[in-house]
């Protein structure tokens, strides 16, 4: 059953750092570049990225938490030592999830209405970003943690 664990936490560890490197790109190459535009302009490519983005980010944001949560479920199961690194890998995965509910879902549907005026457009992406950062530093711990939990 130890041969489980190892499996869910090298699982963890791959879609993790999958997802930390995506967060990271979208954050350094798309948001800095999102600015630039005028809010005409960033309405009118929204509807053309916004679903490409969606599409990549939706299911390894999906699975990457219930990955972490079982790798972390079957450490425990098993008397693992790397229970706890595990666990916190979950919760910090998990929290992922809850930053998306928390700012994310609002404020991109938002953008998809062109809700958000032309002269409020600029602090709400300054915004997004910082929500952003923290969700790229959140996901960079959980990698860090799941590195440790396979390296015990």
């Amino acid at each position: 059953m130890l041969f489980l664990v190892d499996i869910s936490q090298l699982l963890t560890v791959a879609l993790l750092g999958l997802l930390a490197g995506a967060l990271w790109a979208e954050g350094e190459l798309l948001v800095p570049y999102w600015k630039t535009l005028s809010s005409d302009e960033f309405y009118k490519l929204h509807p053309q990225y916004a679903p490409r983005l969606f599409k990549f980010f939706a299911p390894i944001t999906a699975l990457t938490p219930p990955v972490a949560v079982v790798a972390a479920l079957l450490a425990w199961y098993n008397n693992a030592p790397t229970a706890w690194w595990s666990t916190g890998t979950a919760l910090l995965a998990a929290s992922l999830i809850a930053i998306y509910f928390v700012y994310f879902s609002q404020t991109n549907a938002a953008f998809a209405r062109a809700a958000i005026s032309a002269d409020q457009l600029a602090g709400e992406l300054n915004r997004w970003q910082n929500w952003h950062r923290l969700r790229v530093v959140i996901c960079m711990l959980a990698f860090f943690l799941s590195i440790c939990a396979i390296s015990q």
